[in-house]
């Protein structure tokens, strides 16, 4: 029996994913985890968890990135170039000026 990470065990009479429909679930998975690190980061104090949070995000954006890059070639997403630089997706590595959650000051 086959195990499709994504959709978990699917039976012999399950047809296979497409490319366009396998890109869709990878592009929800990790919009889901770059939530995630963003999530982890705002809560941690520990020096330590802070660089891990900033090497995931790094990690996952880049994917996020390639993965919206996939998509507009397969033409599966129209994406505009103004909305591949949306404030969704920053323009830096790791965005330093995100604002602090309800709450907390910039020193913690």
């Amino acid at each position: 029996m086959k195990f499709h990470f994504s959709r978990g065990f699917v039976s012999k009479t399950d047809k296979p994913l497409t490319y366009q429909e396998s890109l869709m679930l990878d592009l929800q998975k990790t919009r889901c985890e770059l939530e995630d690190a963003y999530a982890g980061f705002d809560y941690v104090t520990d020096p330590d968890l802070i660089d891990c949070y900033i090497y995931e995000l790094n990690a996952v954006m880049k994917r996020y990135r390639y993965l919206l890059q996939q998509a507009a070639d397969l033409s599966a997403v129209r994406l505009s170039p103004q909305e591949l630089a949306s404030e969704d997706l920053p323009s830096e590595e790791f965005p330093a000026s995100r604002p602090a959650p309800a709450g907390q000051t910039a020193a913690g």
